[in-house]
């Protein structure tokens, strides 16, 4: 078995929860990590997702940062610069390149998008999608509530409830969606203060609103294709301008739950 700081970590995703689980894994010293993201990603929150990264060649959450790679060659040269290599990969065909000894599917998608457990000596899934044993060694619940972070050892996550957490007593509310299809075109940035009923951005010129008092968390990039009813932004009623650029108390919680995992297969 691999010693800790060996381990070749894949994290398919590269969004908010699966940059939190990459962060607390490189933060313990587990640091040869690759990230495979789809060709346009569709992340909200921009600023603590290292998919940024295929925009702008790097991307940096909380001291760590993410750098954009093409070739199998190139993720060993981003390894011994001390960084998180990250590529365009939605086919994942970097992974039988890299030959993982961790595979965690980050992707959030409520449904399994084709990963499997003879990817990797150790297989961990996400949320809802995922069942141990069949196409998983072990789940972790990221339904908000009493169970969140919970490591799943026999059966599914809790089904998704299409419902979006509650912040400080807002929960749909605080949520921006495409009010149709067509590419979105932003008005304001992450971190803006704004009143409920400003606008913030538009679809095919139908005006998008905020619904709520608060600070901007979340943003898609403008120009990015959408459907109708798709999350495209966040407003954190809270107001604090510096969570838009920390890591979520849910997102870190699910990272730790991770960490946890790979520590009771690999810590022995």
């Amino acid at each position: 078995m691999p010693q800790l700081r060996d381990l070749v970590i894949a994290i398919k995703g590269a969004g908010e929860m699966a940059s939190a689980v990459a962060w607390r894994l490189y933060m313990a010293n587990m640091k040869k990590i690759f990230m495979a993201e789809i060709q346009h990603p569709l992340a909200v929150r921009r600023e603590v997702s290292f998919c940024e990264a295929l925009h702008d060649g790097r991307k940096t959450v909380e001291g760590v940062e993410a750098v954009r790679v093409s070739e199998p060659e190139d993720v060993r040269q981003v390894w011994n610069s001390g960084k998180i290599a990250l590529a365009a990969d939605p086919q994942w065909m970097l992974l039988e390149k890299l030959r993982p000894d961790l595979v965690v599917d980050a992707i959030l998608a409520k449904q399994n998008l084709g990963t499997r457990m003879q990817e990797a000596q150790f297989v961990l899934g996400l949320g809802p999608g995922f069942t141990v044993g069949h196409d998983v060694h072990m789940v972790i619940e990221t339904n908000r509530g009493h169970n969140l972070g919970r490591i799943i050892t026999a059966g599914p996550a809790e089904p998704n409830t299409g419902i979006p957490g509650a912040i400080a007593g807002f929960a749909e509310e605080r949520v921006l969606r495409s009010p149709a299809d067509g590419n979105f075109t932003a008005q304001r940035c992450i971190g803006d203060q704004i009143n409920a009923g400003d606008l913030i951005g538009s679809v095919q010129g139908i005006e998008i609103r905020s619904g709520i008092n608060g600070v901007i968390r979340g943003l898609i990039r403008s120009d990015v294709a959408v459907v109708r009813g798709m999350k495209i932004g966040d407003v954190d009623p809270r107001g604090q301008r510096a969570y838009c650029y920390t890591i979520s108390e849910k997102a870190r919680a699910i990272g730790g739950a991770v960490l946890e995992a790979v520590m009771r297969v690999f810590n022995r």
